[in-house]
């Protein structure tokens, strides 16, 4: 991590400004921001006085993303909220209308930094194990090493095999400590489809996307901190990466990247590094074998003999033929490799003349002659024709593999035609010693052929006519794969991802086969089908609702095919609803999954598509339509050998039962799937969300209405930690969003709130889900008006509500319409908060949204108390509040009521019924005396009874 001693600091009031080390302190103490809020900081602190034009600085934040002013309002927001500059003391940001923004504050002479402790150095994500010995590589890698200090983009650029992924891996384990171990490998040699380049970059980050387009989430995750990402295999995709790391090297300021590619990018900032040929014992006379081990190629090739046959002490009569198999291979480090890798079996005289037969004696001497690439292919069809039948044929067969693959794979792939997975297996085991496969992985043992070796073996494939044979055994082993990875209810979550999301490659080039003009539909179609689960655990709600529609179109309107249309149907509706939300054409192809599943009479998919179409009517708030469904769940799951499907009956039945404001009911549904969860021994089939947590946060937002609040809270702390331990994208965003955010919030506790929703708004833009990232823009807009900046938060909230669209008729968005009403209140604007009180009631009253009913009510006496006109009504509105909070079971609602109906009661100088109201209300709580509006209740009896 770059040592904040080179940072100048940039001093102003009681701040310090580290801009490389992106850190921010207040009196000598870090303080948290945002990350786009400290970006924005830092751009204008290093631009002080001037005007900087909104476009200029939403460019420059958020780069070739779309978005609007009002994302720069919100963020500017923040940090002047996190700076204190309110406008009515210290200035450090203003507004210049119609212009843009400029950085005001008075800079202090810079103070000395103070020592920064050594964080710990975590192990670099995804970069593969370093060599156990550089050969012949250690000046190059220093060099490479040292440059990345001063240029933030390098390209190691040189022939197939030459060695750019060793020295670039190399390089990535020698800077991990500068980089706080934020290196990551990214190899985009299994990539053939470059609409995915973003994707590969993601999913090599750690990140979970489900949007269309990634690079927000990328660009996001890149912005916060320093970070060395390594680009391996470019050559292919180099017309679609070259603009992406143009834009994402110029929008991260503290990345570098280090790429490899036999042709540079030609972008803008590159810096091309040449990786030349080792060097070669020169052709001479008297060379002993210490003056050829004095060349890299030549220690390059006895350090792999070495390794593969044992000890090995070269003598003076072999180091001429050592030093002429060097010069014939031009020093290309696989070509060096791979004819070691024969050694064992020739000896180095009989692979010296074998070299010679099979190599043009023109090249002899020539290399500057001979294009690289055609040295590289030369050595692997020498290679490859020095193979057993079995090994070659091996090689041919696996080449069907994008990126890695498991030993059970490739037995199950490759063998057939003479060969058992015996067989198989021993061939791969004798081509890894032969360098043309490399062991992969860490935990598990998995292979991977080199990209050159792959195009070369695929090349193979196809002048014998066997790659649709190939390509077919692929494709149906994955769907076969796919189709166990469903049944597979019980690996929990991180290890399941860690075995089925590592084919995700696979499963792409099988469907991309399949839907080909040489491939076989109908296996594309069972694929599809299989690998849904796939898609849905890792969030992939777009990709899956695209590979699900190529498949529907490639079925037609057959009806002979019922029950794959039946599943295609199924996912493509699930894909629809968590990832649009309120999608219109979800419900009618939901339905027709209904119909097809109740002409089958496949209890699965029955309850699929009704839990499907009932979380469809929470969406479109049709809550007495949704209870209705949740009813014809739980009866069909009644009788079902599976266990987990009454606990998925009943805690559909809570959701339904909570929105519809029977907070008792809910419970005794809720607690009786907390109940069982300790019998929960597998993953329930039609539930995409983590069934344990997703049952904790409900049950906590249950609790706190019902008034155990310490109970909630701590649940609601739980919660989070094992939603962050999980490691499902759209489940932490269910854990912040439905319980720790409101939770926080509605306890007054809005420092908390403020973290919980700044981590929710970073964790959405990090996975790029949009529902929870508009919820979430909204909720902190509601936060900075509870912490009294009106005048900001006020205008972002009625912009974020506006921006959501459809989305703020989902459920969650209701308590943010009721705090724009209360904002009203504050600015005293009453009959604009009326108008959205009675937009809110009709609302609930149209859909039986009955929950938050009480407090729609208790705010509408709250403005009618500003009225003239309506303030004689404002009583029976805080006593009608509080009628339905007791039928519902409500009593933190109820609490709310009673406040603010002692306090029309005092106003009136009826003190007696105001005390015996609260104290009333306030016996029935047990716990909760911590909590914000215990306190003003408390305070208001002291004040009576004083």
């Amino acid at each position: 991590m770059p040592d904040r001693t080179e940072d100048s600091a940039i001093s102003f009031g009681p701040f310090r400004l580290f801009p490389k080390s992106r850190l921010l302190e207040k009196e000598g103490s870090p303080l948290h921001v945002g990350g786009r809020a400290l970006d924005i900081l830092i751009f204008l602190a290093e631009r002080p006085g001037e005007v900087v034009d909104k476009r200029e600085l939403v460019k420059r934040i958020w780069a070739d993303v779309n978005v609007d002013e009002g994302s720069l309002r919100f963020h500017v927001a923040v940090l002047r909220k996190a700076l204190g500059d309110t406008g009515k003391s210290a200035r450090y940001v203003v507004n210049v209308p119609g212009r843009g923004y400029c950085f005001v504050a008075s800079f202090a002479q810079p103070a000395p930094p103070a020592a920064q402790p050594l964080a710990e150095i975590i192990p670099p994500r995804s970069l593969p194990a370093p060599l156990s010995k550089m050969v012949g590589r250690e000046e190059i890698v220093e060099k490479i090493s040292s440059g990345l200090s001063l240029h933030r983009f390098m390209t190691v650029v040189g022939p197939g095999g030459i060695g750019k992924t060793a020295v670039a891996v190399t390089v990535g384990h020698r800077r991990s400590q500068d980089f706080g171990g934020r290196v990551f490998f990214v190899d985009f040699g299994p990539l053939r489809d470059a609409s995915h380049i973003a994707t590969t970059i993601a999913s090599a980050l750690g990140l979970t996307i489900s949007a269309e387009d990634p690079t927000p989430a990328v660009l996001t995750f890149l912005k916060t901190g320093p970070a060395l990402l390594i680009f391996d295999g470019c050559e292919h995709v180099l017309d679609n990466l070259a603009p992406l790391v143009e834009s994402i090297v110029r929008e991260a300021p503290q990345l570098r990247v280090l790429a490899t590619s036999r042709e540079s990018f030609r972008s803008e900032g590159e810096r091309i590094f040449r990786l030349f040929p080792l060097d070669c014992p020169p052709e001479r006379e008297g060379l002993d074998a210490a003056a050829v081990l004095a060349y890299p190629a030549a220690q390059l090739f006895v350090e792999r003999i070495a390794q593969s046959s044992g000890p090995f002490q070269l003598s003076a009569e072999e180091a001429p033929l050592v030093a002429s198999i060097c010069r014939r291979l031009d020093g290309i480090a696989l070509a060096i490799e791979l004819a070691a890798g024969r050694v064992n079996a020739y000896g180095i005289a009989g692979t010296a003349s074998l070299l010679d037969s099979r190599f043009s004696l023109q090249w002899r001497g020539r290399r500057t002659a001979v294009p690289r690439h055609q040295t590289l292919a030369a050595a692997l069809d020498w290679s490859y024709d020095l193979l057993p039948a079995a090994e070659s044929a091996t090689l041919r067969r696996l080449s069907v593999f994008a990126g890695p693959f498991a030993p059970e794979a490739a037995a199950a792939v490759a063998s057939g035609d003479g060969f058992n997975a015996s067989e198989t297996l021993e061939a791969i085991d004798s081509l890894v010693t032969k360098s043309l496969i490399s062991p992969s992985g860490v935990r598990t043992l998995r292979y991977r052929l080199l990209d050159t070796t792959r195009t070369y073996a695929h090349g193979k494939l196809s002048e014998l006519g066997e790659t649709s044979q190939f390509a077919r055994r692929h494709a149906e082993h994955f769907r076969d794969f796919f189709a166990r990875a469903e049944a597979d209810t019980s690996t929990p979550l991180p290890e399941w991802l860690s075995i089925y999301g590592a084919e995700l490659d696979n499963a792409r080039a099988a469907l991309n086969w399949a839907f080909g003009p040489e491939g076989d539909a109908t296996l594309g179609i069972a694929l599809t089908a299989a690998a849904v689960t796939l898609w849905v655990r890792l969030s992939l709600f777009a990709e899956c609702r695209e590979r699900t529609r190529t498949a529907l179109a490639a079925l037609g309107d057959n009806g002979d095919h019922d029950r794959i249309r039946m599943q295609l149907l199924s996912a493509l509706g699930w894909s629809l609803m968590y990832g649009e939300g309120r999608a219109r054409e979800a419900r009618p192809i939901l339905e027709t999954t209904l119909e097809l599943a109740d002409r089958l009479d496949d209890k699965d998919f029955r309850l699929r598509a009704l839990w499907g179409l009932c979380i469809d009517q929470f969406n479109n708030g049709q809550f007495g339509k949704a209870r209705a469904l949740a009813d014809r769940f739980a009866n069909a799951a009644a009788n079902s050998p599976d266990k987990t499907d009454p606990m998925l009956g009943d805690r559909l039945m809570a959701v339904a039962l909570h929105y519809l404001g029977d907070q008792n009911e809910a419970r005794l549904r809720i607690d009786r799937v907390n109940a069982s969860l300790h019998v929960l021994a597998e993953k329930p089939k039609i539930f995409p969300l983590d069934l344990r947590l997703s049952t904790q946060y409900f049950r906590a937002r249950i609790l706190w209405l019902q008034g155990f609040a310490d109970q909630a809270q701590a649940l609601a702390a739980r919660n989070i930690e094992e939603g962050r331990a999980n490691g499902h994208a759209l489940t932490f965003c269910s854990v912040l969003g439905q319980a720790t955010c409101p939770i926080a919030f509605w306890s007054g506790d809005f420092d908390a709130a403020e973290r919980h929703g700044t981590e929710l708004l970073e964790h959405t833009e990090r996975h790029a889900i949009r529902l929870w990232g508009l919820w979430a823009r909204a909720f902190n807009a509601a936060v900075i008006v509870k912490r009294g900046d009106v005048a900001t938060g006020l205008p972002l909230l009625r912009e974020e509500l506006n921006r959501a669209g459809d989305a703020r008729f989902l459920p969650r968005f209701l308590p943010l319409l009721g705090e724009l009403a209360a904002c009203f209140l504050e600015t005293d604007q009453v009959d604009r908060g009326l108008d959205v009180i009675e937009d809110g009631l009709t609302r609930c009253n149209d859909r039986q949204e009955l929950w938050y009913l009480p407090e729609l009510i208790r705010i509408k006496g709250e403005l009618m108390l500003r009225s003239a006109r309506h303030s004689g009504d404002a009583e029976a509105r805080f006593r009608e509040a509080m009628d339905i909070s007791v039928r519902q079971g409500a009593r933190f609602w109820e609490l709310r009521c009673a406040i603010s109906l002692a306090r029309y009661m005092m106003a009136t100088g009826q003190n007696a019924e105001a005390l015996a109201v609260l104290d009333n209300v306030c016996a029935a709580f047990a716990e909760g005396a911590d909590i914000a509006d215990m306190r003003a209740a408390r305070g208001l009896i002291a004040q009576m009874r004083a």
